[in-house]
Order: C-alpha cells, then structure tokens, then sequence
C-alpha cells in the first residue's frame, strides 16, 4: 500500500512538470510566431494548475496507474487565435508540434539523465522517478499526436490535407473527444498495446544512441 501511495505521488508529480512544459511549448511558439492569446490568458506560467484538465491530466492517467496500463493523457488546451499566427496552418501545425516534441525532449534528456547517473537500473526511489518521468512523457507525447481533434496531431494533419479533409476535422472538433474515450475505454487493450510497442520503439532508440 505505501508503494502504491509513493508511485501514485510520484505520477503525479510528474504528471505536473510534463504537461506544463508541454502546455508552456504550445503558448510560447505560438507567441513566438505572432498570437500573444496565451499570454493575455495567463498561460504563460510555471503555475501546473492553469495547464492541466482535472480529467485528462490527472484521473485518467490515475486510473491507468492503478489499472497498471501505459500512462497517457492531455491538458486543458492552450488559447490559439490562429488568425494572428504566421504561417497560417503551418504556423498551427508547428504550434501543435511544440507540446509532443517538448514531452520527447523531456524523455530523452531524463533518459540521459538517469541513465549515466545509474538510477535508470535503480531499484529505489531515483529510479523509479527516472522511469516514471521518461515512460509518462513518451507516453504523453505519442498520445497527443493521433490525428483525431482536440489532440495535437489533428492540427498537424490538417496543415498537410486537402480541403476535404479539414471540412472533416472541422466537424470532427465537436465529437472527437468522445472518440478519443471510446478508444481508451473500449478498445482499451489493443490501443494500449499499440501505445506501448510505440513506446518502447523510441526508447530503443534512446538505448542504440547511448549505445547500450
């Protein structure tokens, strides 16, 4: 039972850091190419609690914890003006970027981190704070990218699509919430699998850069 306390408030914690600095990526390339909304919005903050949606923050990936699937989820989206955006769908697409790209930098130096200081083979605290850190932000980040609204890889995929497509992304934006629940809870097992083996792919790679 303490474990499960100590690895639940470690989760969390994680959790915070991970989803501001992927919410904080969103809001500053977005101001970075011309739209200060975030800013006006005060999400330009190191305060977690502006970013994080109670639900897709923080009770899903705790119910994953506890279900002892791979930890995923979202945060309360960044205000966009897009009208004030440089590069109109491409300067969307590299602000949608910015949060999953953020949360695998985050991996990766974690990974670096941990594994040179040892406490990645740790059997301790470190370590599993190191491997909390590293397997939430890969998960968050691949999460983030499937191309179905609200998530981030939508906006990436309209930026490259043909007008049919975006009329459907558009409409899309209304229920694909909905649709990104209904593949967490009812095809649960073969999403987490599919999440998993993505996953466990890129750290992989982190392992052949290190050469191990």
């Amino acid at each position: 039972m303490a474990e499960t306390i100590v690895g639940l408030v470690i989760l969390l914690a994680v959790i915070l850091v991970s989803m501001m600095l992927h919410e904080l990526a969103h809001g500053y390339v977005a101001y970075w190419l011309g739209d200060d909304t975030a800013k006006e919005n005060g999400r330009l903050t190191l305060n977690p609690l502006k970013h994080l949606d109670p639900f897709m923050s923080v009770l899903l990936s705790v119910i994953l914890f506890i279900a002892g699937g791979p930890i995923f989820g979202g945060a309360k989206p960044v205000p966009i003006n897009t009208r004030n955006l440089k590069f109109n769908e491409w300067g969307f697409a590299l602000v949608a970027l910015a949060g999953p790209m953020m949360n695998f930098v985050l991996a990766f130096i974690g990974f670096l981190i941990s594994y040179f200081a040892g406490w990645w083979v740790d059997n301790g605290t470190m370590g599993l704070i190191a491997q909390e850190f590293v397997m939430v932000n890969l998960g968050f980040g691949i999460f983030n990218l499937i191309p179905i609204p609200p998530l981030d890889g939508s906006r990436i995929l309209y930026a490259i699509s043909p007008d049919g497509v975006r009329v459907f992304l558009r409409e899309m934006e209304r229920w694909g919430i909905f649709v990104v629940l209904i593949l967490v809870v009812v095809f649960g097992n073969v999403f987490s699998t599919l999440l998993i083996n993505a996953m466990n792919g890129i750290l992989n790679g982190f392992y052949f850069i290190v050469g191990a």
